[in-house]
């Protein structure tokens, strides 16, 4: 765990380049950017400018093509396979289409979340309400994601995330498929969940959104960073 004068993640000459059947793209060009413990950040630009690649390099789904990435201080990329799964409880993430299985109720889906991760089921009995709870969902245990709302899906897939206790949570484009009071109500709860300890990553193009936050904005534009503002703005 990084200490508080140090930064949790550091990003240092990243790069991405893919070669695929239509040639050469450089997904990310010289990326540096260092993230405090309980920051909030949003990452915004538009559709393609590389939000989503920088929140895929820090769960490992994609690696650098040149440069490294620290969290907490150790390059991940150097980490051994068996310590694998205890490096990714430290990151929770939540994704536009919530990703929930539709024949588990809200509580089945976080228990087998947890069950795969090796939990027991004292652990799991335990912990399962207490989360629901945490993000507004306690009495929505037993419920399926055919009966809940698409917000109400958001917030089961938020305590999902958060069932590990992570040091940082990635929400990528969490808000993309909700209307504007549902947005809003999953804002104030990743807000709330901020102001609890744990460092947030927004990636978003949602220009409102960003500009009434009023926290530290780093802006995109084809894999480059542009802009890099305390209580920024999103502005292209």
């Amino acid at each position: 765990m990084a200490k508080a004068s140090e930064p949790i993640i550091k990003f240092e000459n990243i790069s991405k380049i893919y070669n695929g059947k239509s040639g050469r793209c450089e997904a990310l060009k010289d990326i540096n950017l260092e993230i405090s413990p309980k920051e909030f950040l949003s990452l915004a630009g538009q559709s393609g400018a590389g939000k989503s690649t920088v929140l895929k390099m820090l769960t490992m789904e994609e690696n650098p093509s040149t440069g490294k990435i620290l969290f907490g201080g150790q390059n991940i990329r150097l980490l051994e396979p068996k310590k694998m799964p205890f490096f990714r409880r430290k990151i929770g993430t939540i994704f536009q289409d919530f990703r929930l299985l539709s024949d588990l109720t809200a509580g089945e889906n976080i228990s087998f979340a947890m069950e795969v991760a090796g939990y027991d089921d004292d652990e799991i009995r335990r912990d399962v309400p207490q989360v629901l709870e945490l993000v507004g969902m306690g009495d929505k245990l037993d419920r399926f994601p055919r009966e809940l709302s698409g917000g109400e899906k958001q917030r089961v897939a938020i305590a999902r995330a958060l069932i590990h206790r992570p040091e940082v949570i990635l929400a990528d484009e969490p808000t993309g498929n909700l209307d504007i009071l549902n947005a809003w109500d999953i804002i104030r709860l990743l807000v709330k969940i901020n102001e609890l300890g744990t460092t947030i990553i927004l990636a978003t193009h949602d220009r409102e959104i960003i500009n009434n936050l009023g926290r530290r904005v780093v802006t995109l534009d084809k894999g480059r960073i542009i802009r890099d503002e305390k209580n920024g703005r999103y502005i292209l």
